[in-house]
């Protein structure tokens, strides 16, 4: 399911509209061979998507030295929770990695960061990762349910989001600026409703 629901977002997204399966293979014969096998036999039904597999040291060297080579990655429980913490030290840190578990029916948006219970109450939390966790599931519901309001909001919120981020004077103290989660929300909301005006 998981190989399946990789193609799909390659297919909504604008990029390379590639899938990177990771795995290790030489060690982990049984798990990630059966891993690697379903991968493509799914990739099979996606002709329009280009597909390949990276053993997971190899991709974990790559991943820091060209990260924008890759677009879509699928890979097992273990390996993944430890390359998206090495891709959000590549964006800043986890403030920045939003995080979408997704199955065949429902879906749980969740930023990666947890609670942060260090700078609870400071107002200085960077809102990204649950701004964009929210964004990730209105396109899953939009694109599940053929909603063009809810994919059309979803790039709203996205491009809202980019252009807060390429000004930077929107943005907490952990991305260069001054403001408090809640300012940065509302430049955020602005943002929002400057498009919707165009």
């Amino acid at each position: 399911m998981v190989a399946k629901h990789a193609f799909e977002l390659a297919r909504q997204r604008a990029g390379k509209k590639k899938v990177t399966a990771i795995h290790k293979n030489t060690v982990f014969k049984l798990g990630c061979g059966l891993f690697i096998d379903t991968c493509r036999e799914v990739a099979a039904d996606y002709p329009d998507i280009a597909f390949e597999t990276a053993v997971v040291d190899t991709f974990a060297m790559q991943l820091v030295m060209k990260p924008q080579k890759f677009d879509v990655v699928v890979s097992t429980n273990m390996f993944g929770d430890i390359l998206t913490d090495e891709a959000a030290g590549l964006v800043g840190g986890l403030g920045m990695a939003p995080g979408l578990c997704v199955g065949p029916d429902y879906v749980m948006a969740q930023a990666t960061h947890g609670s942060a219970p260090d700078i609870a109450g400071k107002h200085i939390a960077n809102p990204y990762a649950m701004l964009m966790s929210a964004q990730m599931l209105l396109a899953w519901l939009g694109n599940k349910k053929a909603d063009a309001d809810a994919i059309q909001a979803a790039k709203d919120i996205e491009q809202a989001v980019e252009e807060v981020l390429d000004q930077l004077e929107g943005v907490t103290p952990d991305l260069g600026g001054t403001k408090s989660t809640e300012e940065m929300g509302e430049e955020i909301c602005k943002a929002i409703r400057n498009l919707s005006k165009s």
